[in-house]
Order: structure tokens, then sequence, then C-alpha cells
């Protein structure tokens, strides 16, 4: 067990020197005495923490990302800088590499990582699904819906070696197509994935919003699977495929618990402002530039993700063996490898939150 003490009085109070995050917190229908600020058991062992991401601006970080706008780090006495990156590859690569201490990210990351004797581990979940939505492009494909027809095709994905492009593996070999039998082109997850889509760049994407909103909108694309939709999601794997995360390599989860539960607290917060919050209230907290120059869009689309998004921070059963199957059905190879599932995930900081704490 990673988790530090706490004692009674922990989150006695919000600050309220940021004006925005206390409307929010209050139209979301969390009160001041919903956390206990008080007296910390220890001192963080790090303070300053670079959190690597691949698109702060999508849904699929916004609880990571909506932390660090309204100031919950801060609160929880962190300096966190956040590092954007083109896909969550590029993002796990600069922790790898020494230049990040904690990634959001995918959560099959852990898995893959283990098998290349790494071993990360996540903390706090954000997404219960990967959100991600896969398309095909109506003007290079016309109305066509079955994925098999992609083979010998473009397939647009974040970066190459990142979570959709697994989902696109996945799908893809669902529908008997193996992975050399079509192209995969890294389009971003912005204004690149459309300007890709709409100039018949690629026939097919596996994008996230509010991307595939915009396209959906435009009558430029149709929809294939929606893993937007924990249902849908559930359905496709066979389980509890989860989506973005906070993960770090496990020895720093070790020598840095009390840094960790402050992560982790801050973003389960997070969760409880999304939960609840109204979209026109959000946007008060949301940069301009994460609206693509639409807010209505972007509100839009957050109503359309919320669904998929954790209330906990927990990691449900079955999230690994559900990843594990995703990611041998591309890597038949990963099939027969052994997982430490106990190594992939940390329930123990969700559950020592103190809101978490204060609902057990």
């Amino acid at each position: 067990m990673f988790a530090p003490s706490f004692s009674s009085s922990f989150f006695s109070s919000i600050s309220r020197r940021d004006f925005i995050a206390a409307a929010t917190l209050s139209a979301a229908g969390i009160s001041s005495s919903t956390f206990s600020r008080g007296v910390w058991a220890k001192e963080p062992e790090k303070k300053s923490v670079t959190i690597a991401v691949g698109g702060k601006n999508l849904y699929y970080y916004l609880p990571m990302a909506l932390a660090d706008w309204m100031g919950f780090y801060k609160e929880e006495g962190l300096d966190v800088k956040v590092v954007d990156f083109q896909g969550g590859s590029k993002s796990l690569q600069a922790v790898v590499g020494g230049s990040a201490d904690v990634v959001s990210g995918a959560f099959e990351h852990t898995l893959m990582m283990q098998t290349k004797r790494q071993r990360m581990t996540a903390f706090v979940l954000q997404d219960r699904a990967p959100q991600c939505v896969f398309v095909m492009n109506r003007t290079t494909m016309k109305d066509e819906k079955d994925p098999a027809k992609l083979k010998g095709r473009r397939i647009g994905v974040s970066a190459p070696g990142s979570s959709t492009h697994v989902i696109a593996n996945f799908v893809m070999q669902r529908a008997g197509v193996k992975p050399n039998e079509f192209s995969v082109i890294g389009v971003g997850t912005g204004a690149g994935a459309i300007a890709a889509m709409r100039a018949g760049q690629i026939d097919a994407l596996v994008g996230l919003d509010p991307v595939i909103t915009q396209l959906t909108d435009e009558k430029a694309i149709t929809n294939v699977t929606d893993t937007r939709r924990v249902d849908e999601s559930d359905a496709l794997y066979g389980g509890a495929m989860v989506g973005g995360c906070l993960y770090a390599p496990e020895a720093f989860v070790k020598a840095n618990p009390e840094t960790v539960q402050r992560l982790t607290n801050a973003v389960i917060r997070s969760l409880k402002v999304i939960e609840k919050v109204s979209p026109e209230t959000l946007l008060k907290s949301v940069p301009r530039q994460a609206f693509m120059g639409n807010p209505d869009l972007y509100a839009h689309c957050f109503v359309n993700n919320r669904p998929s998004m954790s209330t906990d921070g927990r990691f449900p059963a079955g999230c690994v063996e559900a990843a594990a199957k995703a990611l041998s059905s591309v890597t038949p190879a990963l099939a027969s490898f052994k997982f430490d599932a106990a190594a992939c995930f940390a329930n123990q900081f969700a559950e020592a939150s103190p809101i978490n704490a204060r609902k057990a």
C-alpha cells in the first residue's frame, strides 16, 4: 500500500482566490465543506511535477487539464507543469526519457511498457471508456460503414503507436483486415485531423471530440464504432476498456506516495465538478484555444463525452484483461504474456482521496 494517512480535518475549505473555480464548484453542487483542507500529514516528496500529455484540450484529458485550469494542483501544494505533445506515444517517450514525471495517457500503455520491462503504474482514472470514434470519410468511401472495405486504404490516427492506433488495429482486425493491409497516418487530434479528412488524405479516422462532432455536423463522416458510449465500448471489447488516466514509472509512485496522492486528489476534484457542472459554467474555466473557435461546439461535445468519464477515479475490475485482449488482437505475441495486473494500476490513492473516503 502506497497511500499516506490523513488527519480528520483534511480539506476543510476551498481556496476562494480563484472566483471562476469557486463558481464552477458551486454550480456543480459541491460545497466548500466537501473538502477538508486542514493540516497535511506530511510534505509532498516532490512539489514540482511535470505531466506530459498528448492533447491537453481533449475531453479525454479534461479531468487532468481542468485541475490545472482551476488551480486544484496548487491548492494541493504542488507546482504542476503540463507539457503538450502530439499523441500519447510522444508523451510516454517524455517520461521514459526523463523530461517529465507523469503521463496523462491511455491506460493500455501501462501494459505495453511491461512487455518492454519498464513497469508503469496508473493511479487515477479519468475515463471509463476510450472516447475514440472510428469513422469513415463520406467523400472517399461514400456512405460505406464496413471497415473491411478499408483494406489497402489510409486510416488517420493521432500518432502511430497511440491508443487511437490500437483501436484502429483492433476494429480492423475484427473486420478481418491485418495491420499490414492498410496504412496508418498520424494526423494529430485537432485541426490537422479535420483538414486531412476534408482533403481526402485519409479514408477513415479514429478521433476524439471536438473533431468528431465537428465532422459529423459537416456530414463529412460515417460513424462505425463509438466508444464515447460505455455500453458500446464494453460490447466492442468484451469488458471494461478504460481510457485516459495518470500513470508514472512504478519507482516514481513508490518513492513519491504523498505527491501521487495530491495529484489524485486534484483530478478527483475535477471529476466531481465534471459530473454536475453545466456546460455554460464549465466554459468559464476552459481556455479559448480549447474551443477551436466554437464554444457552442465545445459545450455540445462536453455533454456527449461526460457519460464516459469516471466519477471517482477508480479502475474497474477487468480493465487489465480488456486492455490485454485489445493489445493481443493486434500483437498476437502478447496473448501469452503474463501481465502483472497489480503493477498496472493502484486504486488505493483514489480510495484515500477525501471525497471518496467521505462516501465510504
